[in-house]
């Protein structure tokens, strides 16, 4: 394995997928809970082959399927941790557990969504955390991550809630956000990234 290659402990994501466009910030299926993944067929692979195609596209490190539209609780990634190291995998119907008591370190870095592109802002979040769930097949999968892997998993996991970033910011903040997505508009247009 080259060092550019990410580490996938649960197989490959899977290729040939079709870019779709963006799904923004707004439109009702970001703003609610997901429906569960509950058959593991060739219809979830290509709509996993399209999530991976469309991050890939995008510039991101992970994907929710409610960014391109689809009301379902997976989330596919390709992310590096606090060394650099890239971890990528699909987690279908995804459960969080962050550190309590004197594990619990916040992280105010960046972040940013590729449904609200163009933006990003300070979000204090947990620096580690880690995602159980199910793979493309039902199999039992698990991801674990400091730094930005940590705030993925995170991130993309409240999009299967319904969650957004900007909703976990203060007023100020989301202005800001707003302020800079506004500025940005042009070079994300509708159709972006397809």
């Amino acid at each position: 394995m080259s060092d550019d290659q990410p580490l996938t402990p649960h197989g490959p994501l899977p290729e040939g997928g079709t870019v779709r466009p963006m799904t923004r910030w707004g439109t009702p299926v970001m703003h609610r809970p997901q429906k569960p993944v509950t058959s593991y067929d060739e219809e979830l692979r290509a709509l996993v082959a399209d999530m991976v195609a469309t991050m890939y596209a995008a510039d991101g490190v992970g994907l929710a399927a409610c960014q391109i539209g689809v009301d379902l609780a997976v989330f596919v990634f390709d992310c590096p941790d606090e060394s650099g190291r890239h971890t990528a995998g699909v987690v279908c119907n995804p459960v969080l557990t962050l550190p309590e008591g004197r594990d619990r370190q916040l992280d105010e870095a960046d972040e940013g969504c590729l449904s609200f592109p163009g933006a990003f802002v300070a979000c204090a979040r947990p620096d580690r955390a880690s995602v159980t769930g199910f793979g493309l097949d039902g199999e039992p999968v698990e991801f674990s991550g400091d730094g930005l892997l940590a705030r993925c998993l995170q991130h993309e996991t409240d999009h299967t809630l319904g969650t957004v970033f900007g909703d976990r910011l203060p007023t100020k903040l989301r202005k800001k956000l707003q302020k800079q997505h506004d500025k940005a508009v042009e070079e994300y247009p509708a159709g972006w990234p397809a």
